[in-house]
C-alpha cells in the first residue's frame, strides 16, 4: 500500500507541475489560452489527489478532512475553469491570473496546512 500511496503522490505532484508549467508558458503571451498542459495537469492532479485520499483512508492512515475539503474545492474550481475555457480562442488575463493564483494557493495549502496535533 505504501508503494501505491507514493506513486499516487508523485502523479499528483506531476499533475500540478504540468498545470503550473502550462500557466507559465502563457505568461509572456499577450493573448492567453488554455493549453493541453493546463487541461491534463488539472485533471491529473485532481483525480490523483482523490485516489490518494482514498488509498490513505483505506489503509491505517488518517487525513485532515478540512484540509482535503479545501484542496478539493480549489482543485475542482481550477478544473472547471480550465475545462469551461478549453475551446475558447483566448482567455482574459484576469482569468489566467486567477488560475495561477488558485494553483499556487492549492500548493500552499498542501505545504503549510499542518494538523494541530503535529
Amino acid at each position: 500500500m505504501d508503494f501505491l500511496r507514493h506513486l499516487l503522490l508523485v502523479i499528483h505532484l506531476l499533475g500540478f507541475a504540468a498545470l503550473f508549467g502550462g500557466l507559465l508558458v502563457q505568461a509572456r503571451r499577450p493573448e492567453k489560452v488554455v493549453n493541453g498542459l493546463m487541461r491534463d495537469g488539472a485533471g491529473t492532479a485532481f483525480v490523483a489527489g482523490l485516489l490518494l485520499v482514498g488509498v490513505i483512508e483505506a489503509g491505517d492512515g488518517s487525513v485532515d478532512h478540512a484540509k482535503i475539503a479545501v484542496k478539493s474545492l480549489i482543485g475542482l474550481a481550477i478544473l472547471v475553469l480550465v475545462m469551461a475555457n478549453l475551446r475558447k480562442e483566448r482567455i482574459a488575463t484576469g482569468l489566467w491570473a486567477i488560475l495561477l493564483l488558485l494553483t499556487v494557493a492549492n500548493v500552499c495549502v498542501a505545504v503549510f496546512w499542518v494538523p494541530a496535533h503535529v
